[in-house]
């Protein structure tokens, strides 16, 4: 009787997901089968393997992701571990948080207004005679603004797997003579690789499909399949195709997701 009536109450999440993420996948996938003029073909797939400029956009889809997520994970771990030596974790966690609550396109504004010609930071840098610079529509502002944004999505599962690890390991190892260095990277690393995993993740994934940055930051210079995706659907009003790239996205998507499972669990630090 109580199973019955659980799987009743999951009847409007089972509704949901069928609505909102079945259905929209599999009109996708049903999509990339029809060219232009809406026949029935293999060529989208075809000349997206085959086609020298879709090849080239999906390595720089891959590049641009795999550095902002190097860059996300370099800023976040030590972040994540000291504040989880903090005593008011709460409030710092609320502090990294805050910022997700405000509306990507609105943050993306207000870079455009911290890089731009008349931007604070130019007027910094021509105050101390420097002169200004181009900041905005570069690579490296891409690059800093994405992982910027995406940073709360690596700290956040680092942060609740170094806190996990109990205090009696990092004890024990100090008490067998292991220095600081020693302790965090043959117990604090390894047993934290949970949350690394998981903002890798979160971080990358969405990272391949980024679109709405790479025009108002990157000025149309970094060029990823998700911006391949937006100009078919709205421009070229080509679907089939775009729906082609949306279904290689997925598939990337699913084994990155495959690469960085957890296999195993993890018994102990590393030797």
């Amino acid at each position: 009787m109580e199973t019955k009536k659980n799987n009743a109450f999951a009847i409007p999440y089972y509704l949901w997901i069928s609505f909102f993420v079945i259905a929209p996948l599999a009109l996708l996938v049903y999509r990339s089968f029809f060219d232009i003029n809406n026949r029935i073909t293999l060529d989208n797939y075809i000349q997206f393997f085959t086609s020298g400029n879709y090849i080239r956009m999906t390595l720089s889809s891959f590049l641009y992701a795999f550095l902002v997520t190097l860059a996300t994970f370099i800023l976040a771990y030590p972040m994540a571990y000291l504040l989880s030596k903090t005593k008011h974790k709460q409030l710092w966690l609320l502090l990294i948080i805050l910022p997700t609550w405000i509306n990507l396109l609105l943050k993306t504004y207000a870079f455009i207004g911290l890089l731009g010609r008349t931007g604070p930071i130019n007027q910094l840098l021509e105050s101390i005679g420097i002169g200004s610079i181009q900041l905005l529509f570069t690579n490296s502002a891409f690059i800093i603004v994405a992982a910027y944004i995406e940073l709360p999505f690596m700290i956040l599962p680092i942060f609740n797997s170094i806190n996990e690890i109990p205090d009696s390991l990092i004890e024990a190892s100090n008490d067998l003579g292991a220095s600081h260095w020693e302790t965090l990277r043959r117990v604090i690393f390894p047993l934290s690789l949970r949350g690394v995993r998981s903002g890798i993740q979160a971080v990358f994934i969405p990272s391949l499909s980024l679109f709405m940055l790479t025009r108002l930051i990157g000025g149309n210079r970094v060029i990823t399949l998700g911006t391949a995706v937006e100009q078919h659907f709205l421009v070229t009003q080509n679907w089939g195709m775009g729906s082609t790239i949306g279904v290689v996205l997925m598939v990337s998507m699913v084994i990155v997701m495959l690469l960085t499972r957890e296999r195993s669990a993890t018994k102990g630090g590393a030797r």
